[in-house]
């Protein structure tokens, strides 16, 4: 299994959060490029962060984003779950259908799998992963163009 782009730096973006600086937090412009990643793909994936309660995004002067205490303290498989959507692993009923879908065991096997990967990350909150070595690592990327 692969976490997609999106859910990969939603995490990443959660992260550098977690150790930014409440007094001055950092816009999405400025987290975008110490992620290198493009503005828009940064903004679309803070816009559903906020949708998910993860991040709080002010306009305007003495702005920024900052990690709410969901996002801190909240398990990281509910949100890796939120961001990737439920599904199956493979898709049996995709068009055309997959002609062993009624007797396969493959899809009951990787769903376990998948239930299992879930179930790895459902202890861990995103305060967790910013323990060291990580933490100092994240307050190096630079923040300020």
């Amino acid at each position: 299994m692969r976490l997609t782009k999106s859910t990969d730096l939603a995490l990443r973006i959660a992260m550098r959060l977690a150790v930014a600086d409440r007094k001055n937090p950092p816009t999405t412009r400025e987290v975008a490029d110490a992620m290198s990643v493009p503005y828009t793909h940064a903004a679309k994936v803070v816009t559903r962060l906020q949708h998910l309660g993860v991040v709080d995004a002010r306009r305007g002067r003495g702005g920024g984003l900052s990690l709410t205490h969901t996002g801190r303290t909240g398990s990281l498989g509910r949100l890796v779950r939120e961001l990737e959507g439920v599904g199956d692993v493979v898709g049996c009923e995709d068009e055309p259908p997959c002609p062993l879908r009624t007797a396969c065991r493959l899809r009951s096997a990787l769903r376990a799998a998948q239930d299992a990967f879930y179930a790895a990350l459902d202890p861990i909150t995103v305060q967790d992963l910013v323990a060291s070595p990580t933490g100092p690592v994240l307050m190096g990327l630079p923040l300020r163009s």
